[in-house]
């Protein structure tokens, strides 16, 4: 599978579960649902707070 992080454009991700994704190089959680990434800023306290509105559909789907 070919990911690139939608914040960056880093392609340095890492596999945190069966479907998350951790981004090395701007520090963002993915989540691969269906076709689409839903993307979280980690906060201090370990929370998720969602990026999602900060991208559009297209920037958020997989490439294959």
């Amino acid at each position: 599978m070919f990911m690139r992080c939608p914040n960056c454009s880093s392609k340095d991700i890492g596999k945190i579960g069966s479907q998350q994704f951790y981004c090395w190089n701007c520090f963002v959680e993915l989540s691969v649902t269906g076709n689409e990434l839903t993307v979280h800023q980690v906060e201090s306290d370990g929370s998720l707070s969602s990026l999602n509105d900060l991208f559009t559909e297209e920037e958020r789907k997989l490439e294959w």
